[in-house]
């Protein structure tokens, strides 16, 4: 399995209304590259890897959003119910534990 597929393969298990950051994804692969995480995530076309659902330590959305940038996927999230604290997530109550 090639590493973007890993990467997909891990993103497809975060559940609606919650939310993981890239390190995160990078730890549950086997690696510290949260950069590589991020590449595969942009080059990503297909609607049922759910990529919103990924998003900076600190609680930033990806201005690159592969679907539509910045406000598309805070959308997306605000639709499945995760909160904003301004313009980032309540981590507190939505960063999934890994």
């Amino acid at each position: 399995m090639s590493f973007f597929d890993e990467v997909y393969r891990v993103v497809r298990k975060i559940p609606k209304g919650r939310v993981v950051t890239y390190g995160q994804v990078a730890r549950m692969i086997g690696t510290k590259n949260a950069r590589r995480v991020g590449q595969a995530l942009h080059a990503n076309r297909n609607p049922e890897v759910p990529c919103h659902r990924v998003i900076f330590a600190n609680g930033s959305l990806a201005p690159g959003y592969a679907f539509g940038g910045l406000a598309e996927q805070k959308k997306r999230l605000a639709a499945e119910g995760v909160g904003f604290v301004g313009e980032k997530v309540d981590m507190d109550r939505f960063l999934m534990s890994s």
